[in-house]
């Protein structure tokens, strides 16, 4: 059941069905930002995705889902494969520069919703894809 979730939360994601992402999370989800702060609540979360949507088209390619033996913690490696549509604020100039970027998030699993996403990827990989990309 774990595996299905997370895999369907990336389909989401891939489909752009931020409600069935939002659908999929526990109301008091805590979501750990890559070198970023943690935020608490679907409204944090549904704010996030909004913004990240104004400057990012991404997609999750080459999934991986990794389940703990109690169902209660999984994780998952994959590819980003991305456009840079808008500046996002600190970052170089956006001009729709693409990306592929090895990332990976880390879940904690409460009767059957996502109660924690924690992403990792790294930044100065993406920095360089973006800067040098014309």
């Amino acid at each position: 059941m774990t595996t299905q979730l997370i895999a369907k939360y990336y389909g989401a994601f891939n489909a752009r069905d931020y409600a069935g992402m939002l659908a999929l999370l526990s109301p008091d989800v805590v979501h750990d930002v890559n070198q970023g702060g943690r935020e608490h609540g679907l409204p944090a979360f549904r704010e996030f995705l909004l913004r990240m949507d104004a400057a990012y088209r991404e997609q999750i390619e080459d999934l991986v889902v990794l389940i703990d033996s109690s169902g209660k913690r999984a994780a998952a490696e994959f590819i980003v494969a991305g456009t840079y549509l808008k500046a996002d604020p600190g970052f170089p100039a956006a001009r729709g520069q693409t990306y592929r970027l090895p990332a990976g998030a880390f879940f904690a699993i409460d009767a059957g919703r996502i109660q924690r996403v924690t992403t990792y990827y790294n930044l100065q990989d993406w920095l360089a894809q973006v800067s040098k990309a014309s």
